[in-house]
């Protein structure tokens, strides 16, 4: 596959180099090697201060929920590889604005380990440190195992209300609850039609017959729960929305929020059929869509294939939902 890189081990340094250039203001380092960043305004005093991570790869994912209303900081780690403990706790000590530091990132073996790790530095320096780990792909475990799901696209929405809580001046158990409710509110299923190519590999991450699709699959290429012929933009939107709703169980009535994801190499016209689709099956099932979000929110290089999260509402997580927020990749303008 032909890419537009220079050289592979340098791919990431010269991303996170160019979005210092494009965007001059928004973010600042944490550490020399850039690979913790934070909001050009932080620490913010008073405030909560939000950090996430996980590996490149995924922008707008972690580095691009950055911002007013969103995340304070952020730890980058190699392609697909996790930020080291230390990267965290840069992060951590450069947003710290007193009242403590939420972690919220994907259930992801090595995020998990590096993080637990910065939390024991940032304790032992005497900043208060609460957790949420993201959990919303329902291909990845059953219901009953729902605390070992990945975490995948429904992260939008959990930094959404985390960064309005804290915008807010909520204490940090408030913000920790709010992002655990979110969390707990959001189901996510996806579909792949084609691998990425890792940089520095020049291979695929997995292998799909011409033709075929994957349900279930990961933003990593972890397999998923049905391989076989390539189906309609309907009946694909079918199977995900149905296993979504299904283990979501919503009572009719509810109101929820909408995102349509494409992993990197899906036009947004196909991201399109997909919400129409799925708008019909959710108002077939007496949900009101209060909320709905189409385009690359958190990609996987260049796969094919996208995902649909949908997310229970209340007033709480509405109203947080609605709260200006802004970063390059996240404005006000894509909230209606």
């Amino acid at each position: 596959m032909k890419k537009i890189i220079n050289q592979p081990d340098q791919f990431v340094d010269e991303i996170i180099e160019s979005l210092f250039v494009a965007h001059p203001g928004w973010i600042k380092p944490a550490t020399a090697d850039n690979r913790a960043l934070v909001r050009a305004d932080a620490p913010q005093a008073g405030r909560v201060g939000i950090v996430t991570g996980g590996g490149s790869g995924h922008l707008p994912g972690f580095l691009g929920y950055v911002g007013q209303g969103l995340c304070s900081g952020v730890a980058v780690g190699n392609v697909f590889s996790s930020p080291s403990a230390e990267q965290i706790f840069a992060a951590t000590r450069a947003v710290n604005g007193g009242p403590g530091v939420l972690y919220v990132y994907g259930n992801y073996g090595g995020d998990v380990l590096n993080f637990d790790l910065a939390a024991d530095l940032a304790e032992a320096e005497g900043i208060d440190v609460k957790t949420v780990v993201l959990t919303d792909d329902v291909a990845s475990a059953p219901p009953a195992r729902a605390s070992d799901r990945r975490g995948v696209a429904g992260m939008v929405f959990a930094f959404k209300c985390a960064g309005a809580a804290a915008e807010r001046g909520d204490l940090l158990e408030d913000v920790a609850r709010i992002t655990a409710k979110a969390n707990g509110a959001c189901r996510t299923m996806g579909v792949g039609l084609s691998p990425t190519i890792l940089p520095a590999a020049g291979k695929p991450t997995f292998t799909l017959p011409d033709g075929q699709m994957e349900i279930g699959i990961g933003i990593h290429g972890e397999p998923g729960t049905h391989r076989g012929a390539l189906e309609s933009a309907d009946a694909i939107a079918d199977r995900l929305s149905g296993e979504i709703l299904r283990d979501l169980a919503a009572p009719k009535g509810a109101r929820v929020a909408v995102l349509v994801n494409g992993l990197g190499a899906t036009p947004l016209e196909e991201l399109y059929l997909l919400y129409r689709r799925t708008a019909k099956v959710i108002g077939d099932q007496g949900l009101t869509i209060a909320r709905s979000y189409v385009g690359e929110y958190v990609t996987s290089l260049e796969m094919a294939g996208a995902s649909i999260t949908v997310m229970q509402l209340d007033d709480e997580l509405e109203a947080l939902l609605a709260a200006p927020a802004r970063s390059p990749f996240f404005r006000d303008w894509l909230l209606a």
